[in-house]
C-alpha cells in the first residue's frame, strides 16, 4: 500500500532523476561556478546597497548570518580588500564586468535545471545571456530589500503600528515578520528561478513545489552545517589560514545539490502529471 502511495511514487521518481541526472556532479559543476561568481556577487550587491546609504559592513553582516564563523570572517576579510580602493559607480565598466562574473551562476542553474526537465537549450546565447542577467539583478535587488526591511523593518512597523494598533502588541508581530519576510523573499525569487531558467514553457505554480523545498532545504541544511562546524568541525586544523573557503567551498556543493534537486522535484512532479494526462 505505501508502495502505491503517491509520496512514495514521488520519492522513487526523484530518488531514480538524482542517480540518473548524476545531482551530486552537476553539483560539483555548480559549486565551481558559485565560487567563481560569489565574490563578484557580494561585490556587486554591495555596490547597490551604497545607493540606500548602508554600509558595505552591515550588508556583509546580513548575508554571511547563516555561515560558520571561519568563513565568515574569511569572506569580510576578502571583501574589505576588494572593496577598498572602489570608487565606480554602478553603471561603470567594472560594475558592468562584475554583474557579468555574476551572472555565470544562474548561467550554470539554467544548465542543471535543463537537464532536471531532460530538454535540450535551444534559445539563442544573447537570450540565455539576458535571462542570466536579469535573474542576478534580481536576486542581488530582493537580498538589498530583505537586508533593508532587516535593518530598518522595526523602525517602519512601529510607525505603522501606531497608525494600525493590534492587541497582540508590536513585539511578537515583528519577532515572526522578520523570519517570514527573509524567506517569503527567498520562496519567491527561487520559485521565479525554476519558472523561468529551463528552456521549457511552465506554470508558476508548478515552479512552487521545487522553490519551497529549496528554500526550506536550504535554510535547514545551512543551520545544521553552521552548528556542525562551530562546536565540532575544526577545519583550520587541516588547512590552517584557507579553512574558512574550504568551509564556504563545502557549503557552496551543499547549497549547490539543494538547488538541483528542487529542479528535479519539480521535474519529478510534471512528469507525474503528464503521465495522468
Amino acid at each position: 500500500m505505501i508502495r502505491d502511495s503517491k509520496l512514495y511514487l514521488l520519492f522513487k521518481n526523484v530518488y531514480c532523476r538524482f542517480r540518473d541526472d548524476d545531482v551530486p556532479a552537476l553539483g560539483a559543476q555548480l559549486t565551481y561556478y558559485f565560487i567563481l561568481s560569489f565574490f563578484p556577487f557580494l561585490i556587486f550587491v554591495v555596490s547597490l546597497m551604497s545607493f540606500v546609504q548602508l554600509s558595505g559592513d552591515s550588508v556583509v553582516a546580513e548575508l554571511i548570518r547563516l555561515l560558520p564563523e571561519q568563513t565568515g570572517e574569511a569572506i569580510e576579510g576578502i571583501l574589505q580588500e576588494v572593496t577598498s580602493d572602489s570608487r565606480g559607480a554602478l553603471l561603470s565598466i567594472g560594475m558592468i564586468a562584475t554583474l557579468w562574473s555574476a551572472s555565470n551562476g544562474v548561467n550554470a542553474v539554467i544548465k542543471g535545471v535543463n537537464k532536471a526537465y531532460d530538454v535540450e537549450e535551444s534559445r539563442p546565447f544573447w537570450k540565455v545571456r539576458a535571462i542570466s542577467l536579469a535573474a542576478t539583478v534580481v536576486l542581488a535587488i530582493a537580498i538589498m530589500l530583505a537586508i533593508v526591511l532587516l535593518i530598518f523593518g522595526e523602525v517602519i512597523g512601529r510607525f505603522i503600528f501606531n497608525w494600525f494598533p493590534s492587541p497582540v502588541g508590536f513585539g511578537p508581530i515583528w519577532d515572526t515578520l522578520k523570519y517570514v519576510v527573509p524567506i517569503s523573499f527567498m520562496i519567491v525569487v527561487f520559485s521565479l528561478l525554476y519558472w523561468i531558467v529551463p528552456n521549457r514553457l511552465i506554470s508558476f505554480k508548478s515552479a512552487l513545489p521545487g522553490a519551497l523545498f529549496a528554500t526550506f532545504g536550504w535554510i535547514a541544511t545551512s543551520l545544521l552545517f553552521q552548528f556542525y562546524i562551530n562546536h565540532f568541525g575544526n577545519y583550520s586544523k587541516t588547512y590552517g589560514s584557507i579553512g574558512g573557503i574550504i568551509i564556504l567551498l563545502i557549503w557552496l556543493y551543499i547549497s549547490s545539490i539543494i538547488i538541483m534537486l528542487g529542479g528535479e522535484i519539480n521535474a519529478a512532479l510534471a512528469s507525474s502529471s503528464s503521465k495522468r494526462e
